[in-house]
């Protein structure tokens, strides 16, 4: 393992830390080292693989696109996009979809389509957007701008003017950086980097009221929280507030880098035209085949039911945790999307000695460890994953 560390450190951009294991395979739940080691994976490749390694159809509908066309350009139709957005648009009971490369590729084009609606309007082009203090939508210029952390941004100032930001799950905090400028409010359904931190049901709520007394757009952010993590194909739709931009990715593809902006219909009717926004590589046939691929696994398998049968076991066995350790304070979340707040020890050692024992853990802003697993796991997993937390713990 350690040839192959040097000769990726002797020509990879060193802006990862790495965790110093060479991960070769992955089967189910569980992933391989080059030396044979086996981890089970509560990270999931951060929230991506939430079918987990090889499931039954997903491996072979790529295989099969493959052996057609991988890459056609947006000049084109081809038949995956068409199947991968009507897919896309029924689940998420919005209009129109674009699909993009990443997660930070579809803040980028919601940014976009939210100025465009704004300047449509009253053809200004000073309009501010509202984002909540502790979010995290992505690393380019334009994502970075509306990430409520100094700390990602100091390096690259001047980002993107006219962002303000609020406080999250503080509905005054929000209203009070709203004026007649802003175009848009930008937040996490569930806050994933900065901490695990759900929105309140009456946050949303009153968020929601508030953009549409004022014809502000609402951007929900279910890049990390969506595509079945807590239960609903997207977490918003437990709150029954709907958005009228959506961003969504990593399980969207489940391994295949792929993201998405979705538009509701009044939104869509008066935004972005040709010439406004595109991409090469967006919605190639390769990744709209794995997309249509998740969406219809999702369905059959009854994933989101899943998640919500397993949820009552996963959050008893970690409050348990919570309650035998001095070291973790809070357990938060929703789903399979979880954390624990460490204190008076270091979240990375738990988690570097969680890899020790065979368990792949992250953690979420400076003492929360997250738990991310595939969405398919099972109680014997759930009981695996606390069998060897508690031995890192210990």
């Amino acid at each position: 393992m350690n040839d192959y560390m040097e000769a990726a450190e002797a020509h990879v951009l060193h802006t990862y830390n790495r965790f110093p294991i060479v991960l070769e395979k992955g089967d189910g739940v569980y992933l391989y080292d080059t030396d044979g080691k086996k981890y089970l994976d509560f990270a999931a490749g951060i929230a991506v693989f939430g079918l987990g390694y090889h499931y039954p159809g997903y491996d072979e509908a790529l295989k099969e696109q493959i052996d057609k066309v991988i890459h056609t350009s947006n000049l084109f139709y081809h038949v995956p996009l068409a199947d991968a957005a009507g897919k896309l648009a029924k689940a998420s009971r919005m209009s129109k979809v674009f699909f993009t490369n990443s997660g930070t590729e579809a803040i980028e084009g919601a940014i976009k389509a939210a100025r465009k609606y704004a300047y449509l309007k009253d053809g200004s082009t000073d309009h501010e957007i509202v984002s909540m203090n502790h979010s995290f939508h992505g690393r380019s210029v334009g994502a970075l701008s509306v990430t409520g952390n100094f700390h990602y941004q100091e390096a690259f100032r001047p980002l993107m003017g006219g962002v303000k930001f609020a406080d999250f799950n503080d509905l005054d905090s929000v209203k009070a950086q709203v004026n007649e400028k802003t175009c848009a409010v930008i937040l996490e359904t569930v806050q994933g980097e900065g901490g695990i931190y759900p929105a309140e049901k009456s946050f949303l709520e009153g968020v929601k009221a508030l953009c549409e007394e004022k014809d502000i757009l609402l951007i929900l952010d279910e890049i990390q929280c969506g595509m079945g993590r807590t239960g609903s194909m997207f977490a918003w739709q437990e709150y029954g507030v709907e958005p009228d931009i959506m961003t969504c990715a990593k399980a969207l593809g489940c391994g295949i880098p792929v993201g998405a902006f979705v538009l509701n219909e009044k939104t869509a009717a008066a935004s972005l035209v040709p010439g406004d926004h595109g991409t090469t590589y967006g919605g190639n046939p390769l990744a709209c085949a794995a997309v249509s691929a998740v969406l219809d696994i999702f369905e059959k398998a009854g994933i989101q039911e899943h998640v919500k049968a397993l949820t009552p076991y996963l959050e008893e066995r970690l409050d348990a945790l919570v309650e035998k350790y001095d070291c973790l304070s809070v357990r938060r979340g929703k789903g399979f999307m979880q954390g624990l707040v460490v204190t008076g020890r270091s979240v990375g050692e738990v988690v570097n000695q969680s890899l020790e024992n065979g368990l792949m853990v992250i953690s979420a802003g400076s003492d929360v460890l997250r738990l991310v697993p595939p969405l398919v796991i099972e109680k014997e997993h759930i009981d695996e994953m606390i069998e060897k937390l508690e031995k890192s713990l210990a």
